[in-house]
């Protein structure tokens, strides 16, 4: 699949899906086994000019407003997820702005704009050229000392498991190496029974480093391995336990 095709199916996917990912709390398993995670890395977040890249109906950019980001701007290619954005915006106004744009080309934004950028499962959705392209923009509008914080679901956990509820990627094969920049379909569970669906252009750990790398991020990052926790089970072992031990997610923060 090209570049092109690759983009218009996820916007055509997410235009199509928006009103399904609305919520006020935590009700996919994502929202439980990473975004609180991600926004914990964030911290401190007051007084920070904010960019939420991939920021869908605009859940991680509201939670960051709340938390004290003087100003936050939420970016994402689906025309849907920002519609839905906005009305969130406008039934609960927290001067946030968003706005319909690419992730790789953020030039909208002044060199050196924000304090920290925020990208949650963005990549997953990137061929490796294009997160090359998308790590080189974060680095231009970030700060000296700002921060970039992403999550991305972890590299592995497609060729661990089975296409199953309440989490999988049906990936070809088990080829690890060789599926670099294959894109594949996949599923996430709400704990209300119903499903979202999501997709996975697959790379490695080397890729995602070798990214930040030549973005001229060149500070250790840091690197947390989600996963189910013990709280997770004791709020819902049905819905969770079939995940446990195994690597979920990954979030990474690493400075300018």
């Amino acid at each position: 699949m090209s570049i092109l095709n690759e983009q218009l199916s996820t916007k055509n996917l997410y235009n199509r899906t928006a009103s399904e990912w609305i919520r006020e709390e935590p009700i996919s398993l994502s929202d439980f086994t990473a975004r609180p995670f991600v926004l914990k890395l964030c911290e401190p977040v007051a007084d920070l000019k904010v960019l939420d890249l991939g920021c869908g109906e605009g859940y991680c950019s509201r939670e960051l407003s709340k938390r004290g980001a003087v100003q936050v701007n939420g970016l994402d290619l689906s025309q849907g997820m920002i519609a839905a954005a906005r009305s969130q915006e406008i039934a609960e106004p927290l001067n946030i702005n968003y706005e319909v744009g690419c992730a790789t080309n953020l030039q909208q934004f002044n060199s050196g704009e924000f304090d920290l950028v925020v990208a949650v499962f963005l990549f997953n959705y990137l061929t490796i050229s294009q997160t090359q392209e998308c790590m080189a923009e974060v680095a231009r509008v970030l700060r000296p000392g700002g921060r970039f914080v992403f999550s991305i679901p972890h590299p592995s956990f497609p060729y661990m498991r089975e296409a199953a509820y309440p989490f999988y990627f049906q990936v070809e094969n088990k080829g690890y190496f060789s599926q670099r920049d294959q894109q594949f379909p996949g599923r996430i569970w709400k704990r209300d029974g119903s499903s979202l669906n999501v997709q996975l252009i697959h790379k490695t750990l080397e890729d995602y480093f070798q990214a930040m790398k030549g973005a001229g991020f060149n500070t250790m990052p840091v690197l947390q391995e989600l996963r189910v926790t013990p709280e997770h089970i004791a709020l819902d072992e049905s819905f969770f336990s079939p995940l446990l031990d195994l690597p979920l997610h990954l979030a990474i923060q690493v400075t300018r």
